[in-house]
């Protein structure tokens, strides 16, 4: 056990409950976190997404995060972005016209074809690349209406299929960002929390 304290966002639809049990059996102290100055200065700090792009930049701008979130990421400090966490890491959405994203990573994210079930609700297999340090292949927990199909320059990507290969999870250092719920993905998901924990660990302790 690390005893990391890792501050948990409030966007105001994420499910904190099992977010905070994930944290604590990964080996880390979640702390509910909304002031700009604690995500500025937090060692660790978690993006929690259950809702819409829209609803979540609203909530995040209405607190005054939206740059500290930007300006932590682009500084590479550890960071874990989860399901909706990921989609607002890019400029745009076409679930939420004329909304900016966090703009961290250039892009916008696009919705399942219809043809699909949508949204995607279940376990489907992730496949991480060669370059993936903490991302491994496994089995993880989706509920996903809208994806991500273009790896992002600069960072090392897993990747999963439904109805095509979409982009599944991101990692460059200490950031790290999954559109599957590590939290409710069983053992598989634990190990990814508890690499993070240790990656942001280490990198507090460098500095």
């Amino acid at each position: 056990m690390t005893g990391l304290a890792v501050h948990v966002l409030a966007t105001g639809s994420a499910n904190l409950a099992s977010v905070f049990a994930g944290l604590r059996r990964a080996g880390a102290e979640p702390i509910l976190a909304e002031d700009v100055s604690q995500v500025a200065s937090a060692r660790a700090v978690m993006l929690p997404g259950v809702g819409s792009f829209g609803a979540a930049m609203d909530r995040l701008g209405s607190l005054g995060l939206v740059a500290a979130l930007r300006q932590r990421i682009d500084a590479g400090r550890p960071t874990f972005a989860i399901c909706l966490g990921l989609q607002i890491l890019f400029e745009a959405s076409e679930e939420s016209p004329g909304v900016r994203g966090l703009g961290v990573i250039p892009g916008r994210i696009g919705r399942f074809e219809v043809k699909l079930r949508v949204p995607q609700l279940g376990w489907n297999s992730v496949r991480a690349d060669d370059g993936c340090e903490l991302l491994t292949d496994g089995e993880a927990y989706f509920a996903n209406s809208f994806r991500c199909t273009e790896q992002p320059a600069g960072w090392n990507a897993a990747v999963t299929d439904h109805g095509g290969p979409f982009i599944s999870g991101i990692e460059r250092g200490p950031v790290l960002a999954c559109q599957f719920h590590p939290e409710l993905s069983d053992q598989w998901g634990l190990g990814l929390m508890r690499r993070w924990v240790q990656r942001a660990s280490v990198e507090v302790a460098a500095c």
